[in-house]
C-alpha cells in the first residue's frame, strides 16, 4: 500500500502552495520515504494490518479531545497529537484518516499554525473541522478571508450533494453548530461546495478524493447528525473497520506492562476510586506478585473512606496493600497554601515521596503505577499542542516532581472515563467500585477554596457525606457524573434559635456528563435541594448558607479549583 502511494504521488503532481514552508518536493521526499526504504516502526506497523487508528492534529481547540472521543465512540482508535508532531511519531498507529481541528488563530495570521506536509503525502482520507477546513483550503490553494460576519450557535445545515459518502443517513437540512469568524472566500482546485447555510456559502467543501471540510463542530452534542458525519468519514470514507474494543485493549495493555515492566517490580498508587482499582487489577493480571499497592491517607479523603477502600481492594482484589496514614506531613504541606495550583503540584510531589519512601522499604522498585486518564492529561498542560490553552494541573500529570526516581507506568492515559469503566467491569470488578463518581487526585483540598486545615476538612466531610446520602436515597447517583459541596472561604451572618450566627457558605455541584470534557450542571429537585440544604444547617453547626451552583463546564470547570 505504502509503495503504491509513492508511485500515485510521484505521477500525479500536487496542487500545493509553498504558503508555510510546504513545497512539492517535500511531499515527494516524505512520500517516498513512506514507499521506499521504510523505518523499522513503519514496516511493522503496515505488517499489523488489523491495526487502524485515526490521527486528529490539534489546532488548539477546546473541542479537540471531543473528537477523538467521538471517534473511539465509532470503535476506531484515535489519538490527538500536536500539528507538529513528527510522522516517526505517527506511523506506529498505522494511521487510515486524519482529521484537522478547529483551533483559535486565523490561517492568514504570520505564525498560524498549518497540517504537516506528511498529511497529504499520505494520499490518506482527511476531514478538516472549522480552523481546519481554513488550513486545508489555504495549503491546496484556496483563499479564506474574514466573514462579514461571525457565525456562532446553531443554524441550519442545507446539503448540496446527497450522494457524499460524509452525508449517508442525513436529511437534507440539519442544525450544526458553528464558531468561526473567518471563511472560504476561494476552494481549492478540485472541489466543490456539498452544503450551505445561511451565512456560509462554502459550510462543507470536498475533492473526491477523500479530502472534506466541515465549517461547523460536528463533534459537540449541538449538532445534531454530528456523529454520524464523523463515523461516515471513519467506516465510508477511511474504510476502518470498528475493532476499537475494551476486550482488545485489555489484551494488548497486559503485553505491554509485561514487556515494559519485565522482572521489574511496580508499585500502584490506590486511592479507592475506579482508575487506580482498574489500573491496580490490570497491572496485577499482567506481572502478579511484581505489584505492590500503596493506599495512602493523606489526610484529605471524605468521611470513612480509607477503611471502606481498604476493605474492598482486601476483600475483592486479593492484593497485597501497604496502608500509609500520612495525614499529618499532607497537612503540614499545605499549610498557608491557598494558590489552587500551587495546592494540586505541593500534593503531587509529597504522594511521590511517599511512594518513594515506601517503595524502599518493598526493597528495589522501578514503577510507578497511576491512574492518569486522557482528559487529565489534556487538561494539564497546553494541551498536547502548543496551539491550546492550559486548564489546570492534575496532580497524576502536572504536579510530579522534577526528579523522581520512579518510572511512570500508566496504562489507561490514552483512555476516556466511560472507557475505563467498561474495562473494569469487563476485568469483573464489582458494579459499586466501577460506577462510582469521581474523586479528585489532590481530594478535598481543592474543594476547600483557602487554607486547608483539620477543622475545614471535618466540616467539609460532614456536609459532602449529607450531599452525597441525600443523592444516594433520591436513587441519582449514577445518573450525576459526580456531585458534592464545596466549602468557600465566604463567611455570613445568620440566624439560629433567635442568635446570631457568622458561618461558612457551602456550595453543592452536581453535574451531567460523558466524559468530564464537558458537563451540564443537573436540574435536581427543589425538594431534594431542600432536604440538603436544611440537613447541612443543622447538622453541620459551622454552616449557616447553602447555594447551589447552576454553571456547566463550560465557562466553568466541574471542580472550583
Amino acid at each position: 500500500m505504502a509503495n503504491r502511494r509513492s508511485k500515485q504521488l510521484q505521477e500525479k503532481s500536487l496542487r500545493v502552495t509553498t504558503t508555510g514552508d510546504i513545497e512539492v518536493s517535500t511531499y515527494l521526499e516524505i512520500a517516498k520515504e513512506i514507499g521506499g526504504e521504510q523505518p523499522a516502526a513503519l514496516e511493522e506497523a503496515v505488517s499489523r494490518a488489523d491495526r487502524e487508528a485515526i490521527v486528529v492534529i490539534d489546532f488548539g481547540s477546546q473541542y479537540s479531545l471531543l473528537i477523538a472521543r467521538r471517534v473511539r465512540e465509532c470503535q476506531v482508535y484515535c489519538e490527538l497529537v500536536p500539528h507538529d508532531t513528527p510522522w516517526e511519531k505517527i506511523v506506529s498507529l498505522n494511521p487510515r484518516g486524519f482529521i484537522l481541528s478547529g483551533g483559535p488563530a486565523s490561517v492568514n495570521d504570520p505564525n498560524a499554525p498549518l497540517s504537516p506536509a506528511y498529511i497529504y503525502a499520505s494520499h490518506l482520507p482527511v476531514l478538516g473541522i472549522c480552523y481546519g477546513m481554513q488550513v486545508l483550503a489555504k495549503q491546496l490553494g484556496g483563499q479564506v478571508a474574514p466573514g462579514a460576519k461571525r457565525e456562532y450557535g446553531h443554524t441550519i445545515l442545507h446539503l448540496s450533494d446527497l450522494d457524499s459518502p460524509l452525508f449517508a443517513s442525513l436529511p437534507p437540512s440539519t442544525p450544526v453548530w458553528m464558531s468561526h469568524g473567518d471563511k472560504i472566500e476561494e476552494m481549492p482546485s478540485g472541489f466543490t461546495a456539498l452544503a450551505h447555510t445561511e451565512n456560509s456559502p462554502v459550510a462543507v467543501m470536498g475533492n473526491g478524493d477523500g479530502i472534506f471540510g466541515l465549517q461547523f463542530h460536528p463533534e459537540v452534542v449541538h449538532t445534531s447528525g454530528g456523529k454520524t458525519i464523523l463515523k461516515n468519514f471513519v467506516s465510508r470514507v477511511c474504510g476502518c473497520k470498528g475493532n476499537w474494543t475494551m476486550g482488545n485493549f485489555i489484551n494488548e495493555s497486559l503485553s505491554r506492562i509485561k514487556e515494559q515492566v519485565g522482572t521489574g517490580k511496580a508499585i500502584c498508587a490506590l486511592s479507592g476510586g475506579v482508575d487506580s482499582a482498574v489500573v491496580a487489577t490490570i497491572i496485577h493480571r499482567a506481572i502478579g506478585d511484581q505489584l505492590t499497592c500503596i493506599f495512602v491517607n493523606n489526610g484529605l479523603l471524605r468521611r470513612e473512606e480509607a477503611e471502606r477502600t481498604l476493605n474492598a481492594f482486601r476483600n475483592n482484589l486479593g492484593m497485597h496493600i501497604i496502608f500509609v496514614d500520612a495525614s499529618a506531613r499532607f497537612l503540614r504541606k499545605l499549610k498557608e497554601v491557598t494558590d489552587p495550583e500551587v495546592k494540586r503540584k505541593a500534593i503531587g510531589e509529597e504522594f511521590i515521596r511517599v511512594f518513594e519512601e515506601e517503595a524502599r522499604k518493598v526493597g528495589k522498585v522501578d514503577f510507578l503505577a497511576q491512574g492518569t486518564l486522557y482528559p487529565d492529561v489534556i487538561e494539564s498542560v497546553s494541551s498536547v499542542s502548543t496551539a491550546s490553552a492550559k486548564i489546570k494541573t492534575h496532580h497524576n500529570v502536572g504536579g510530579l516532581p522534577a526528579q523522581m526516581t520512579l518510572n511512570l507506568l500508566e496504562p489507561l492515559r490514552y483512555l476516556f472515563k466511560d472507557e475505563v469503566r467498561q474495562v473494569g467491569l469487563k476485568l469483573g470488578l464489582p458494579e459499586e467500585l466501577v460506577l462510582r463518581q469521581p474523586f479528585p487526585g489532590p481530594g478535598l483540598a481543592i474543594r476547600i477554596i483557602g487554607e486547608v486545615t483539620e477543622e475545614k476538612l471535618e466540616i467539609l466531610r460532614n456536609a459532602d457525606y449529607i450531599v452525597m446520602n441525600e443523592i444516594k436515597l433520591a436513587k441519582l447517583y449514577r445518573q450525576l457524573w459526580q456531585s458534592f459541596a464545596i466549602l468557600t472561604d465566604v463567611r455570613s451572618v445568620g440566624v439560629m434559635g433567635d442568635f446570631r450566627t457568622y458561618g461558612y457558605l457551602v456550595a453543592i455541584r452536581a453535574v451531567t456528563s460523558d466524559d468530564a470534557m464537558t458537563a451540564n450542571w443537573s436540574r435536581l429537585p427543589y425538594d431534594l435541594l431542600a432536604r440538603i440544604s436544611n440537613r447541612i444547617v443543622n447538622e453541620v453547626p459551622e454552616i449557616n448558607r447553602v447555594v447551589y451552583d447552576i454553571t456547566s463546564k463550560p465557562p466553568s470547570t466541574i471542580e472550583w479549583e
